[in-house]
C-alpha cells in the first residue's frame, strides 16, 4: 500500500445513501467529515451524494474481506441540520421504518441532493443609476416598455433578470443599460437583519378567540394545542396574534398548509399583517428558489416560513412556533416513497425543539381528537363564527325519483336561481372532474375501459379525449363502439366539465368558473381563479375538493353538494370520517361574511344516520360518536396499523411476495394479520396491486415487530420479483 493510499485510511465513515436498503455503507477518508454533512462517494459504477452518519478511527475488521473505497469529496463543513432536527430525522426513519438514506434525501432541497453547494448563488440585480432615478418618465413615452421597466425599478430598485424577463422585456433592459439609466450589480442575500414590525393592526378578538390566545401565551411550558374552531370562527386571526408574540422575540414561525393553493392566500394575509421577511416552500418553486428559501430559514433571515408538508424538514436558526393549518387534511401525509405525516412530525419537532405547536381545523382528525380527549394536547375551542357571520342553514334534498339535469335537481336549480337574482354567489361541489366518469354504448352496453387499470376511462369532452385518472393514459373519443360498431355512445355519470356546461346554458347571464385539476394546470391559474372567485367576478363556482380547503368567498350564500352517496357505503373504515370533514368544510364556504348562508345536500339516502347526525348535530357530535365506535372495534386511533403493498405484472408474484412476509409475522392475540388481499384498485398502470394489513395493539409492539422482520425481507427471493413498500399509519387504502 502506498503512502497516499494509507492516508485515505485515517477514518471509517458510515454513509447513508438514497437506496432502498435498510443499512448504511462504510468508506474511508483522510479528513474527518461532520455527522450530518454530505459526502460524494463511489457506489457501483456511479457516484452518489450521501450523508455522513458516523465516523470513527479506521481499523480493519476481522470480517472484512475487501478494501473499503475512499470518499471522493466532503461537500459540507458542518451538518446540514441542527442537532434537534437531526434527532427528528433519525426518529422518523425509525418510526416509519424507512431507509435512513432516503429519509435524509427527502429532507433536503433538490439542488443539495445533486451535490450543489449549500450557499446562495450570487446573482445580478438591476438598479437605476442616479440619472435613471432622476429621469422623468415622460421622456420615455415613445418607448413604453422601457418606460414601464424604469418605473418599476424606481419603485423596486433591485430586480432579478428572471423577473425582468417575465414581467417586462430584456430588450428594454439592454436599451436602458445602453443609455446609462440602469446598471447591474452583484447581489447576495444578507444574514438575519429583520426586526418585528406590524403592517396592519390586528382585529378585535371575541371572547373565545381571546381565551384561546391567552391559553397559548400563559402556558408554563411549550405544548401542542388543538385549535378546534368551526368554519369562519377566526382561527387565522388567533394564529396571527400568537405569531406576533413569537416574532417580537426575534424568533421564527413555521406554518404548514396542506396544498399549494392555500399558500398564496396565507402569504397575502401574513404579508398584510407583518412587515417581516416571509418565504414560501412548495413544489411550484424552481430548485434555486427553493434552496434560497431553505437557506433563508436556516440562517434566520426569514421570519416566517410557509410551506406544504415537506417544509417540516426545514432547518430554522431560532424556531419559536409551528402552526399546522387544516391538520386533518390527507395531503399532509406523503403517499409515495418516504410515507411520513407532516402533522405528526410537527408535534414531534415541537417536543424536540421545545416550541408550541398549534394544530388548527374545523374538522379535526380522529387521531388529533383522541389525543385532545386524553389530554395529551390542550384543547382550545371556537364554537362561534367571527364577526357578524351566522351558522349556515342546512337543507337535505331527497332526490329519489326526481329528474336530474347533470346531477342537478329542480328544487336545487330554483334555489340557485333565487340566490343569483339577489346578486349572491353559489358554489356547487362535485368531486369528479371531467365531463363524465364513463363512456357507454347505448346499444350493447360496452364501456370504455383502460387496458392498464381496473377502471373506466373518464370522458374529457373539451379536449376530445378519454383519460384514465389512475395511470394517465389517453386516447381520442371513439366515433363507434369497439364491440358492435354503433355510433350511439353516451357519457355515463356527471363530472365538473359537464356541470359547468349545463349551468352556462341554464343561466346564460351569469358566468361560471370551474376550479379543478384540469382548469388549473397552467402555472398561476389556481391563484388567478381563486382571486376571481373571491372578488365575485363569477356568480357560479363549480369545483372539486380544491374549493373545500380554507378559502374565503365572502359573497357565497349557497353551497350545494351534489353527490356524496358513494361514501356512505364504502369499505374504507375512514370513509365516514372523510365525508364528515368534507361536508363540514364545503358547508363552511357559505355565509362567511354578513350574508346568511344555506347548505344543500342532495342524496338518495336522506335517512342515513351519518347524514342525519352531521346535519342535525354537527361534526363535533358526529366525531365523538364515531370515535366510540372505533374504540369498540379497536380501529385506529385505538390500535396501530401498518400496510405492506406489493405490485407486479403477474398477480401470482404479488401473492407469493406478501405470503412470504406474512410467514415472518408471529401468531399472537395482540397481532392481527389481514390478507393478502387485492387493493381497491387491483390493477393500475399494467401492474397488479395487493395488500397485507398488520394491526397491533400498541405502537411499541408494532415498532418492535417491524424492526425484527424488515432485515429479513432483503433475503426473501419472492420480494426481488415485485415492487413492495411499507406504510406505517396508512391513510390511503386504494
Amino acid at each position: 500500500m502506498t503512502k497516499a493510499q494509507h492516508a485515505n485510511l485515517d477514518y471509517r465513515v458510515s454513509v447513508a445513501l438514497p437506496v432502498p436498503l435498510y443499512r448504511c455503507f462504510d468508506y474511508t477518508a483522510s479528513e474527518r467529515p461532520q455527522v450530518g454533512a454530505r459526502v460524494l462517494v463511489p457506489f457501483g459504477r456511479r457516484q452518489m451524494v450521501g450523508v455522513c452518519i458516523a465516523v470513527e478511527r479506521y481499523q480493519q475488521r476481522a470480517d472484512e474481506t475487501f478494501a473499503l473505497k475512499p470518499i471522493v469529496e466532503i461537500l459540507d463543513d458542518a451538518s446540514l441540520w441542527p442537532k434537534p432536527l437531526w434527532a427528528i430525522l433519525e426518529w422518523a426513519a425509525d418510526y416509519y421504518q424507512h431507509p435512513t438514506g432516503d429519509v435524509l434525501q427527502q429532507a433536503m432541497p433538490v439542488l443539495l441532493r445533486q451535490g450543489a453547494a449549500a450557499s446562495y448563488q450570487t446573482t445580478t440585480r438591476y438598479t437605476p443609476t442616479v440619472s435613471g432615478q432622476q429621469l422623468a418618465l415622460d421622456e420615455l413615452k415613445r418607448a413604453p416598455k422601457q418606460q414601464q421597466l424604469l418605473a418599476a425599478l424606481q419603485q423596486r430598485p433591485l430586480l432579478r433578470r428572471d423577473l425582468v424577463a417575465a414581467e417586462y422585456s430584456l430588450s428594454a433592459l439592454k436599451a436602458l443599460q445602453d443609455k446609462g439609466l440602469v446598471d447591474g450589480i452583484e447581489h447576495e442575500p444578507a444574514a438575519k437583519d429583520w426586526r418585528f414590525q406590524i403592517g396592519a393592526e390586528p382585529l378585535r378578538l371575541n371572547a373565545e378567540q381571546a381565551i384561546a390566545l391567552a391559553a397559548i401565551a400563559a402556558a408554563p411550558k411549550p405544548q401542542t394545542y388543538l385549535l378546534d374552531g368551526v368554519t369562519g370562527s377566526g382561527k387565522t386571526e388567533v394564529y396571527l396574534q400568537a405569531m406576533a408574540q413569537v416574532l417580537r422575540q426575534g424568533k421564527q414561525v413555521l406554518v404548514l398548509v396542506p396544498e399549494i393553493g392555500l399558500t398564496p392566500q396565507t402569504l397575502r394575509r401574513f404579508q398584510k399583517r407583518f412587515a417581516v421577511p416571509i418565504v414560501m416552500l412548495h413544489s411550484a418553486l424552481t430548485d434555486r428558489e427553493r434552496l434560497d428559501a431553505w437557506l433563508d430559514a436556516r440562517n434566520g433571515s426569514a421570519a416566517i416560513i410557509i410551506g406544504t408538508r415537506s417544509a417540516i424538514f426545514t432547518p430554522c436558526e431560532q424556531l419559536g412556533m409551528i402552526i399546522v393549518d387544516e391538520e386533518h387534511d390527507s395531503s399532509l401525509k406523503q403517499h409515495e416513497g418516504f410515507r411520513y405525516h407532516a402533522r405528526d412530525l410537527a408535534v414531534v419537532r415541537g417536543q424536540h425543539e421545545h416550541v408550541p405547536v398549534i394544530l388548527g381545523s374545523a374538522t379535526p382528525s380522529f387521531e388529533t381528537l383522541s389525543n385532545a380527549q386524553r389530554q395529551r394536547y390542550a384543547w382550545l375551542r371556537l364554537q362561534k363564527r367571527a364577526g357578524a357571520a351566522k351558522p349556515a342553514r342546512h337543507v337535505v334534498l331527497d332526490i329519489k325519483g326526481l329528474a336530474l339535469q347533470a346531477g342537478l335537481s329542480q328544487p336545487l336549480l330554483k334555489l340557485v336561481e333565487a340566490e343569483l337574482e339577489q346578486g349572491n354567489q353559489v358554489l356547487l361541489f362535485l368531486n369528479r372532474r371531467g365531463f363524465a366518469p364513463a363512456l357507454l354504448c347505448h346499444e350493447c352496453g360496452w364501456l370504455a375501459e383502460c387496458k392498464r387499470c381496473s377502471a373506466h376511462y373518464t370522458v374529457h369532452q373539451g379536449r376530445g379525449q378519454l383519460i384514465c385518472h389512475h395511470c394517465g393514459s389517453e386516447q381520442r373519443i371513439p366515433a363507434q363502439c369497439h364491440d358492435c360498431g354503433s355510433t350511439q355512445l353516451i357519457g355515463r355519470g356527471v363530472g365538473t366539465e359537464q356541470l359547468e356546461q349545463v349551468l352556462a346554458e341554464r343561466f346564460p347571464d351569469y358566468p361560471v368558473l370551474r376550479i379543478d385539476r384540469d382548469s388549473t394546470r397552467r402555472k398561476g391559474a389556481l391563484s388567478a381563479h381563486l382571486e376571481a372567485a373571491a372578488e365575485n367576478r363569477y356568480p357560479i363556482l363549480v369545483g372539486t375538493q380544491m374549493l373545500a380547503k380554507g378559502h374565503h368567498f365572502p359573497d357565497v350564500t349557497l353551497v350545494a353538494l351534489l353527490d356524496v352517496d358513494g361514501a356512505l357505503y364504502s369499505s374504507d373504515f375512514r370513509a365516514a370520517e372523510r365525508l364528515g370533514q368534507l361536508f363540514t368544510q364545503v358547508a363552511g364556504r357559505a355565509g362567511r361574511a354578513s350574508k346568511p348562508g344555506t347548505v344543500v345536500l342532495q342524496t338518495h339516502h336522506p335517512e342515513h344516520e351519518l347524514i342525519q347526525d352531521l346535519v342535525n348535530n354537527g361534526y363535533s357530535h358526529f366525531a365523538r360518536t364515531a370515535l366510540q365506535e372505533r374504540q369498540a372495534v379497536q380501529l385506529p386511533p385505538y390500535s396501530q396499523l401498518a400496510l405492506f403493498r406489493a405490485e407486479a405484472t403477474q398477480v401470482e408474484l404479488v401473492q407469493q411476495a406478501l405470503q412470504a412476509i406474512a410467514r415472518l409475522i408471529p401468531e399472537r392475540p395482540d397481532i392481527l394479520l389481514l390478507g393478502p388481499l387485492p387493493a381497491a384498485l387491483e390493477r393500475r398502470a399494467g401492474k397488479y396491486r395487493w395488500q397485507l394489513w398488520l394491526q397491533c395493539d400498541t405502537r411499541a409492539l408494532r415498532s418492535q415487530l417491524l424492526r425484527h422482520i424488515l432485515p429479513q425481507l432483503e433475503d426473501l427471493p419472492e420480494l426481488r420479483r415485485v415492487r413492495w413498500s411499507l406504510d406505517v399509519d396508512p391513510q390511503d387504502v386504494t
